[in-house]
């Protein structure tokens, strides 16, 4: 029985690792679709002004959305933890249970 907690455990945490990695990639997508569209402004033939901030627009932007996509995964990794808690501790009591020959309610 305590080799499925830990097996649960481990399962979720995998799992909220995998959330955050996704995120994380795909931060770094937005962050190079960022950079790839920042080349093509500053190939083309416009004021040098306009490129930048055009090209301070999109890293901002790319910045941003990449921040909530992290926290976002953060606060699942967080949610998916602290299921894992609840569902451990209730194993624990059903252990604890049928041990002690007791019935929970």
């Amino acid at each position: 029985m305590s080799k499925e907690i830990a097996s649960s455990v481990e399962a979720i945490e995998s799992e909220a690792e995998r959330i955050l990695e996704e995120a994380r990639v795909r931060a770094n997508e937005i962050l190079l679709e960022a950079k790839e569209e920042t080349r093509r402004i500053l190939s083309a033939k416009l004021p040098v002004d306009e490129v930048k901030t055009e090209r301070d627009k999109i890293v901002r932007k790319a910045r941003i959305e990449s921040d909530e996509k992290i926290k976002a995964s953060e606060g699942k990794t967080s949610e998916v933890s602290a299921n894992a808690a609840k569902k451990a501790e209730g194993i624990v009591d059903r252990i604890v249970s049928i041990v002690t020959g007791a019935k929970l309610t």
